[in-house]
């Protein structure tokens, strides 16, 4: 028994002067590849040397469309996009999967309605999970859908938002749901959401489909999806939209 002992308490100091010698050594955890591509940071309003332009500044549309089917009837002046009511949501021509995605947005600077009716619209990726715009400032609704809310499922941790009229900003990075061969779900979306550069989703988890009434459930669909933006009847602005694939 002692000898078992022992020999046990041998093994394991050898254990732990070799992985303390591999813990000392810098040459053992080096990584020297991959080497990350380069990417150039944006300064200001310009996006990364590796993002795909959405919306820019130099009026054009080539990578919308009508929900409706067609070109977009929202308006559209100097790189500025602004909901028409009843002409439809938009969506991006190509599609997309998990990414990290740059927005600007901005409620009408004149007031009109409250909870829901003011300055209401949303961003849904895959055209199915949204994170809602909405005027909340000064403005109360339901917790679960006011801006920056992950529409009926995520209460935002703060209300990040700026007055009516002044552009706000939503960083989003998105982790897509992924399916198994037969349709049931593999494993849930995760998104995470940067308000006016506040932290108000901070990894969460996507319960389905988003869903006015009831509980939001999966239902299986392609790795890549438009992205699109809502008509909700209300003049809410769109600018310098920009994605990331990831």
């Amino acid at each position: 028994m002692r000898k078992t002992i022992a020999i046990a308490v041998l093994l394991v100091s050898v254990y732990a002067l070799t992985a303390q010698q591999e813990i000392t050594d810098p040459l053992a955890t080096e990584k020297w590849n991959p080497v990350p591509v380069v990417v150039t940071p944006g300064e200001g309003t310009q996006p990364p040397s590796d993002a795909i332009i959405l919306l820019g500044k130099d009026n054009d549309l080539s990578m919308w469309e009508s929900t409706k089917g067609g070109k977009v009837k929202w308006d559209f002046d100097n790189g500025t996009l602004t909901v028409k009511k009843n002409t439809g949501g938009i969506r991006t021509r190509n599609y997309f999967g998990d990414c990290q995605l740059h927005v600007e947005w901005r409620t009408p600077e004149t007031v009109s309605g409250e909870g829901q009716g003011r300055g209401n619209s949303g961003i849904f990726l895959m055209e199915r999970y949204e994170v809602q715009v909405l005027d909340s400032y000064h403005n109360r609704t339901y917790s679960n859908g006011q801006a920056a809310s992950i529409y009926k499922q995520h209460i935002p941790l703060v209300n990040a938002c700026r007055p009516p009229g002044v552009w706000q900003t939503y960083d989003i990075i998105w982790k897509a749901p992924s399916f198994h061969d037969d349709g049931s779900l593999k494993s849930p979306a995760t998104i995470t959401v940067l308000h006016n550069g506040v932290l108000v989703q901070n990894h969460v988890e996507i319960k389905g489909t988003t869903s006015f009434i009831g509980i939001h459930t999966y239902k299986h669909h392609p790795e890549r999806l438009p992205i699109m933006l809502q008509d909700h009847g209300n003049p809410v602005s769109y600018r310098n939209i920009w994605i990331r694939e990831l």
